[in-house]
């Protein structure tokens, strides 16, 4: 988070991990979050909006609660607690196609003139993929960031540049916006590591130690551990440079 939010005393923080577009990994990268602040030891709860039935949730059960955001009970569930809860980090995994809508409607309830009075710090993890679709976002979530931190995700999760190839796209949506935003480079997992932590069903940092769900000693591939476990380190150690 900005320096400047970080004086204000506030109660908490909200994370939104998320994009309009679907099939880009973003919940991949809500699970490395989760991870990452369980290894600073900070206090994190988690809100996967794929109702009924969650992906985040499979994979941390036990800080994570299924929600609709489309429906108001469950806003005033995620956003009503935001000062009474003990855990002072919140992380809201956004379904597909539902990223612009949630941050309208968290404008209309309040949220962000809420954040603009330092009552919270909020940071959007917007989470891309290499088709020019997914780029075009940027234009459209970006003013909603104005009083918080915006975070360009680009999700590795096959062989490709992010346009990155073609000069007049990569200056239209990267370098124009370079000094408002932070980037974070999810690289590629070996597919088979992947896989094997999917069958798994448990966070990315028990695989690489090889836990299983209920933290008892696993029984995963020295090899598959090892690809996960630098994998993470290295995403781990951009959000550090991140701040």
């Amino acid at each position: 988070m900005a320096k400047e939010t970080k004086k204000s005393g506030s109660s908490g923080g909200v994370i939104i991990v998320g994009a309009d577009k679907g099939g880009v990994g973003k919940t991949t990268v809500a699970r490395t979050m989760l991870d990452y602040f369980a290894a600073k030891n900070v206090l994190t709860r988690a809100f996967d909006t794929e109702s009924p039935r969650g992906t985040l949730k499979r994979f941390h059960p036990r800080v994570t609660e299924v929600v609709d955001l489309t429906q108001v009970a469950d806003q005033m569930k995620v956003l009503d607690t935001l000062h009474t809860s003990e855990v002072k980090v919140s992380i809201i995994d956004v379904r597909a196609g539902l990223l612009s809508r949630t941050l309208k409607d968290m404008t209309d309830i309040g949220f962000f003139d809420a954040v603009e009075n330092r009552e919270f710090k909020f940071a959007l993890f917007h989470v891309l993929g290499p088709s020019v679709a997914s780029l075009s976002e940027i234009e459209d979530v970006m003013p909603f960031t104005e009083n918080g931190e915006y975070f360009v995700v680009k999700n590795h999760i096959n062989e490709t540049n992010f346009f990155e190839w073609d000069q007049d796209t990569y200056d239209r949506y990267f370098k124009r916006s370079r000094r408002a935003t932070h980037e974070i480079n999810v690289p590629k997992l070996n597919e088979m590591a992947y896989e094997q932590v999917e069958i798994a069903g448990v966070p990315f940092a028990s695989f690489a130690q090889n836990k299983n769900d209920k933290n008892q000693k696993g029984d995963y591939s020295l090899v598959l551990r090892g690809y996960v476990r630098t994998w993470e380190k290295a995403i781990h150690e951009q959000l550090d440079n991140a701040g």
